[in-house]
């Protein structure tokens, strides 16, 4: 697949097989995706906790707490990114330019690992509706959580949707 088709072909999953676990070979392709996206000054202000089986279930657990993300509960892979101290260079630029360069190097980190999962044909689903403290405490990090995403492979009745996106006109200005 080339990017595009990865792309296209992506989705937020929320009907996961419980009973089927994610091999380990595709879950470090996907990790190790992580690992390469770039990152201001290659600081790489990020953690990747890896949480399977019981670990899984606690950490559904936090981002289900009003009712939502049921789906969740049958997710056997939940890969918690937790947010690491800035490197010198990339704080000294944060502070400068008045930019939060962590939080945009986890988003890249996530677009990176979530490609991957789909060139692996492993689904994925990102989940910002976190309860941090409780997640912090079942991964054993110390740093603030940021986001959690879900890893696993859709049931056989899972359907393809149609992506709903603004058009190129709405999103796009070119100036010369």
């Amino acid at each position: 697949m080339d990017f595009l088709e990865i792309a296209k072909a992506r989705q937020s999953c929320r009907n996961f097989d419980p009973d089927r676990p994610v091999e380990k070979e595709k879950l470090e392709k996907i990790i190790e995706a992580g690992i390469l996206s770039p990152s201001a000054c290659n600081g790489q202000p990020y953690h990747f906790t890896v949480c399977e089986g019981e670990a899984a279930k606690k950490v559904a657990k936090c981002t289900t707490d009003i009712g939502i993300n049921k789906f969740a509960y049958d997710v056997p892979v939940m890969l918690v990114i937790s947010e690491e101290p800035y490197s010198k260079m990339a704080a000294m630029g944060a502070k400068l330019k008045h930019n939060d360069y962590r939080s945009i190097d986890i988003g890249i980190a996530a677009a990176y690992i979530t490609a991957e999962a789909t060139a692996q044909g492993v689904e994925s689903c990102i989940l910002g509706w976190i309860t941090d403290e409780k997640i912090r405490e079942i991964c054993g990090v110390k740093n603030p959580v940021r986001l959690v995403i879900a890893l696993g492979y859709a049931k056989p009745d899972d359907k393809f949707r149609n992506k709903k996106r603004k058009s190129f006109d709405e999103l796009v200005t070119f100036v010369k």
